[in-house]
C-alpha cells in the first residue's frame, strides 16, 4: 500500500527545505564522509548500451561519474527534492552528457518510470546514501526490484553501524546523523536476505571501515 499523498507531499517540502540551501554545498562539505561511492559505481559493470537508473540522484553527482565510468550508456535519476534536482540540472547539463542523463521529480517508493522516463526496466539500479532518509526504505527497495529488467541488478551502499567502532564514538556519530535525519538501517542485511529469498536474488553484502559503510548488490 501506497503512503498517502499528504504524506508525500509533507516529506518532499521537509527535503526541500533542507536542501534548498545545503545543495550549493552538498558536495564539498559530504565528500569526506559518504565513503565508497565511487566504489560502488565502478561496481556497476555497466555493458554499452545498458541502462542505469539512481534513485535519490541528489545533486547528480554519482551520475556524472557514471557518465564517466559508462560513455555508452543511458542514465537517468529521480529525487523527491525539486531544490536538489536544480543542481544536478546545472551539474548534468554540459554537452557531453546532458543528452543521455534523464531527471524527473519522484518519491522512491512509488514512482512511475514509464510515465517519467518511456521506460518500464533498468540494467542497473542502485541506491547511494538514500535509504537512510527514506522514510519506507522497505518499499522502496521493493519497489525498485520491480523495475529492475532481466539480469540487472540492484547495488546499495549507505552508512552501515559501525560495529567495530568504540561504543562513544559509535554513539556520537549517530547522534551527528540524526541531525541531518539520517537513519542508518540496522536491519538492511536481514531485509535484503528476505528480498533474496523472495526474488530468487543471489545477495553479496560487504562491510568496510570498521562498520562505518554497508554495501549490497542483489543480482
Amino acid at each position: 500500500m501506497n503512503a498517502p499523498a499528504e504524506v508525500i507531499h509533507d516529506h518532499v517540502l521537509a527535503m526541500d527545505r533542507m536542501y534548498r540551501w545545503q545543495r550549493h554545498i552538498y558536495d564539498a562539505s559530504r565528500r569526506f564522509y559518504l565513503l565508497g561511492r565511487n566504489e560502488m559505481l565502478r561496481g556497476l559493470d555497466a555493458k554499452p548500451r545498458q541502462s542505469i537508473l539512481e534513485i535519490g540522484c541528489g545533486t547528480g553527482r554519482n551520475l556524472a561519474l557514471a557518465a564517466k565510468l559508462y560513455p555508452v550508456t543511458d542514465l537517468f535519476g529521480i529525487d523527491i527534492s525539486n531544490e536538489m534536482l536544480k543542481t544536478a540540472k546545472a551539474n548534468l547539463g554540459t554537452a557531453d552528457v546532458k543528452y543521455r542523463v534523464h531527471l524527473a521529480q519522484g518519491d522512491a517508493t512509488n514512482f512511475d518510470a514509464q510515465s517519467s522516463f518511456q521506460k518500464q526496466s533498468f540494467d542497473r539500479i542502485y541506491f547511494s546514501y538514500t535509504l537512510s532518509m527514506v522514510p519506507e526504505w522497505q518499499k522502496a527497495i521493493d519497489h525498485a526490484l520491480t523495475m529492475l529488467g532481466d539480469h540487472g541488478e540492484l547495488h546499495i551502499v549507505d552508512f552501515g553501524q559501525c560495529e567495530n567502532w568504540p561504543v562513544p564514538f559509535k554513539r556520537l556519530m549517530f547522534r551527528w546523523l540524526k541531525l541531518f535525519e539520517v537513519n542508518p538501517r540496522q536491519d538492511l542485511p536481514i531485509v535484503l536476505q528476505g528480498f533474496a529469498q523472495k526474488h530468487n536474488l543471489k545477495l553479496d553484502f560487504s562491510r568496510s571501515f570498521s562498520g562505518y559503510v554497508w554495501q549490497a548488490v542483489l543480482r
